[in-house]
């Protein structure tokens, strides 16, 4: 087959936009929270906001990351607890929030080890399912880990989860300077 100049770029671009390679669902990037000692990489350019949350029966700030991307919420969140004896009801104050905010069962996590991140028996990553408010089925993946006081949540919300990117997500996560 030959190709003409004009237009075998702008036919091939259509021909692979129908199949999404022109315009990439998932743009990942580099992106360092939490004064640097969380590391990450999302699909997409992250929105910031910070909210007051009761975690461990205290008042803290709530710092989140996050983007849509393909269909799915892409986020992460931390918070320093600021003292290590609650860091552990922190961690499953996370879990159960996770839990709950999409109806579901509170879940047996599998045991989570990120790189750099300090070792704790409340680090587990989740798998959950459940409903939007609005009735739509949906998947959860979170991840919940610490580095000090500093307790980390990372998570993929839609009602389909690419496995690929969810482990590119996932793999990515890193913790300390």
């Amino acid at each position: 087959m030959r190709w003409s100049r004009s237009g075998s770029v702008g036919t091939v671009c259509s021909a692979l936009a129908l199949l999404g390679a022109c315009t990439p669902v998932h743009d990942w990037r580099d992106v360092r929270v939490a004064k640097g000692v969380l590391r990450a990489q999302l699909p997409c350019k992250p929105a910031t906001q910070v909210r007051k949350v009761s975690l461990a029966g205290q008042p803290v700030s709530l710092s989140l990351h996050a983007c849509s991307a393909g269909g799915q919420t892409w986020a992460l969140a931390w918070s320093d607890v600021q003292d290590p004896m609650r860091v552990g009801p922190a961690l499953r104050d996370l879990r159960a929030a996770a839990a709950a905010n999409v109806g579901a069962a509170p879940p047996v996590g599998l045991p989570l080890q990120v790189p750099g991140a300090t070792p704790h028996a409340d680090s587990v990553r989740l798998g959950l399912q459940g409903q939007m408010p609005d009735g739509r089925p949906v998947r959860e993946q979170v991840a919940l880990f610490v580095h000090g006081t500093v307790v980390v949540q990372a998570t993929v919300l839609g009602e389909e989860l690419p496995a690929d990117a969810v482990e590119t997500f996932f793999a990515a996560l890193r913790a300390g300077p």
